[in-house]
């Protein structure tokens, strides 16, 4: 695939970006190495190779859950800018 001034024009009219005219170079030259990349590893030979369905060994890192403390009611909302007293006051954001 041939990376063409044209191409970066319409990359970069596509996703609302600027750029000079020695960016436009910088980045036709950028993505022409990554497509030549690209075109290089599809010369590979697969054939007998399973596909990764994850690149680590590991399956599950999480946590495994605690049952811990929580804020009380007035800790919450000491750091809301309006409340009621026991409730956070938003403005109303749905008409009927």
């Amino acid at each position: 695939m041939e990376i063409n001034s044209a191409l970066v024009e319409n990359l970069a009219h596509l996703s609302r970006l600027y750029f000079t005219d020695e960016e436009k170079k910088e980045i036709e030259a950028d993505l022409q190495r990554m497509i030549s990349f690209v075109e290089k590893l599809q010369e590979i030979d697969t054939t007998g190779v399973q596909p990764l369905q994850h690149m680590g060994a590991s399956i599950n890192v999480l946590r495994e859950d605690e049952i811990k403390g929580s804020v009380t009611r007035e800790e919450a909302l000491l750091n809301a800018p309006v409340t009621d007293g026991a409730f956070f006051k938003v403005p109303k954001v749905i008409k009927k």
